[in-house]
This record gives structure tokens, sequence and C-alpha cells, in this order.
């Protein structure tokens, strides 16, 4: 497993955690923490032994967003140069929020700018006590330049949206639940989002990436169906289709032929 400084990649009987290691500010990121997510997400998206994967952050914070102070100063830099760092991340949420395999953050404590983006690129988000999320960009000048405005109307719709882009006012985790954002509230975000991956991890591997791919709701019904007929057939044609069929009609569980390696 490749070994980095700023995050941690652990994989156990089928479920990769992705852990932002920068407890002591609320696990804000530099360009090299970037470049090791991205790494990480490519890494466990090609790995046949993982199932799902879950993104958290170690100590009390989930993501506080960049970390200001080791930003350059961008007055001396150029349009480019800013661009270029912005696509870093950018591309982070894009690999998350286009990953067949199943994505879940553990909102732990508070996900604020970026970081808010990063758990809304998610596929699922279990969010603890103090799992704050916040698009606070306007608070200090900015716009939602890693996603946010593009997710967020997706996720709970345009007005609901807005009311959060334009005010930079917090969701709270009871919120999150309220408006469909997050599962669940829960006192432990990580072994919460541990226990409903376990459960989305026991099911056909192909039917779960699938369908994750089959949620677009950009798409035309016409592009939906053909898509679904293709998904369709591969699930028809595989094992653990089958074995799930024949368990369900025998009445028992399923016993799939997987190896986790750890």
């Amino acid at each position: 497993m490749e070994t980095y400084s700023d995050i941690s990649l652990t994989v156990t009987d089928g479920i990769a955690t992705v852990t932002i290691e920068r407890p002591d500010v609320y696990n804000a990121f530099t360009r090299d923490t970037i470049l090791e997510l991205n790494d990480a997400v490519r890494t466990v998206e090609t790995d046949e032994s993982v199932y799902v994967i879950i993104l958290t952050g170690a100590g009390e914070g989930f993501c506080s967003g960049a970390d200001t102070t080791v930003m350059p100063n961008w007055d001396e830099k150029s349009p480019e140069e800013y661009g270029a760092f912005l696509w870093l991340i950018q591309q982070f949420v894009w690999n998350l929020r286009t990953m067949a395999k199943p994505s879940i953050a553990a909102v732990n404590g508070p996900a604020i700018g970026a970081g808010c983006d990063f758990a809304l690129a998610c596929d699922l988000r279990i969010v603890s006590e103090t799992g704050v999320m916040r698009e606070g960009f306007v608070n200090i000048g900015l716009v939602p330049g890693d996603g946010g405005a593009w997710l967020l109307p997706r996720l709970i719709g345009e007005s609901k949206a807005r009311e959060y882009l334009l005010t930079g006012r917090d969701i709270t985790p009871e919120d999150a639940v309220d408006i469909g954002l997050a599962v669940e509230q829960t006192e432990d975000a990580l072994t919460t989002a541990g226990d409903l991956a376990t459960e989305i991890r026991d099911k056909p591997a192909t039917a779960i990436q699938h369908t994750n791919r089959l949620i677009n709701p950009q798409q035309s019904f016409d592009d939906y169906c053909r898509k679904a007929a293709e998904y369709q057939w591969d699930c028809v044609i595989d094992d653990e289709h089958k074995e799930a069929v024949a368990a369900f009609n025998e009445g028992r569980e399923s016993q799939f032929d997987r190896s986790y390696d750890n």
C-alpha cells in the first residue's frame, strides 16, 4: 500500500478508508494533500479487492478547507498558476463524484469550504453531532470554485441550495438529515459509516457499481434506458447475481466468492 505524508489509506475486508491526517489544523489541506488524495482515490478505484470507500478526517475535524497559512501570495502569481492549483482540487471532487465504487463521507467534525465539497462529492454522508457542513465561500469573498454550487443543488434542490450558498450558513447535522443530505446523525460517524459500508459491500458488486453509474440526474430517460439495458446484461450473466437469486430462492444468505486483501 502506498505511503503518504498528509493522508492515510487502509483497506480492511474490502472497505478502503481514506483519512486526511492533519488534525492540528482540522485537516486543512495543502497542494501535497490534494495530490495524495487524488492518488488514493485512483488506487482504490482500480483495486479489485475494494468494494466501498470511506472518506474522513483525523481528530475533531473532517476538513476545514485549504490551509491558508501555506498558500502563496496569489497577487504575485498568474491566473494560469491559480487555475492549475484549483484544478487539482476540482479533480479530486470529480474523481469522488464519478467513481463507480460507492463512497461514504464520515463527517466526524466541521466540513468547511472545499471540505464541504469533498463530503458532497461522496455518494452518501454520515454526520456526527459536530459534523457541521458549510459552503462559506461568500463569507470570505470567494465563489464555490471546487464544485459546491454544482453539487448542492443536485443533492437538495436549487432553492434550498441557494439559501446555503448565498448566505454561507451552516448546514447543521440535524438539518443535513432533515433535507436528505445525510443518511444519519450519529455519535461516531466513522463507525456508523463502516456499518453502512459493510451493508453495501455485501451486495452483488456489479449491480452496486452499475447502479451507482446509472444515478445521473442530468441524463435523458432515453440515455438512461440504453445504459440500463447494457448494465443489466452485465448483471444477468454475473455469478454474484446468480448466487443472490439462488440464495433468495433457498431462503439463505448469499455466499459470494471473494477474498479480501487487507
